[in-house]
């Protein structure tokens, strides 16, 4: 037999999911929402001169069952007709929970962590490179809480693919998109 909720109840049960789906984070003391990526963040080449490293960052409240993490980095404005990828990191252990800055060039990933290749063609972060004179392109940092322990995918597995077993896996996300434009 149906129960029938009051409207009380139902209140109550849709604040708890509010609550639960806005608890997983990502921040970052370096990229905001909305904001301007620093020349830190800018790839070196292609006619850009930035620093080419990626921010710190660090996330909280993944949901129950997280047995690891990826993290994306992702520019759907490219003029490429599919984004560009700036940044795939997968297999990140359950326990991790922030990446230092500049970690891939300056630091060590998580004992397992794998890099994948970026659409630049190399393993690590590849910064904010748009063409000159178009819109301030997004840039999309996500981090997945996923509900396997590694991503079957090979090493040499296109960000595209990543990206599928991601989404197949994902328990939860969480995003900051900031901005550059040149």
């Amino acid at each position: 037999m149906l129960q029938r909720l009051t409207p009380l109840a139902v209140s109550s049960l849709l604040f708890c999911t509010t609550l639960s789906a806005a608890a997983f984070e990502l921040r970052s003391t370096e990229v905001s929402e909305g904001a301007t990526l620093d020349k830190a963040q800018v790839y070196s080449g292609y006619g850009c001169t930035g620093g080419n490293l990626s921010p710190a960052l660090s996330w909280t409240g993944a949901p129950a069952g997280t047995l690891s993490f990826a993290l994306t980095v992702f520019d759907p404005d490219a003029p490429t007709g599919k984004g560009w990828w700036h940044w795939i990191v997968y297999d990140l252990p359950a326990a991790t929970n922030s990446l230092s800055r500049g970690i891939g060039h300056a630091g060590s990933l998580p004992t397992g962590a794998i890099e994948a290749l970026n659409d630049f063609g190399a393993r690590g972060f590849g910064g904010a490179c748009p063409p000159p004179g178009d819109k301030p392109h997004r840039y999309v940092f996500t981090i997945h809480a996923l509900s396997v322990v590694k991503l079957e995918v090979p090493r040499d597995a296109s960000a595209e693919l990543i990206s599928l077993a991601i989404n197949a896996n994902q328990l939860g996300k969480a995003s900051i998109t900031a901005r550059y434009g040149r």
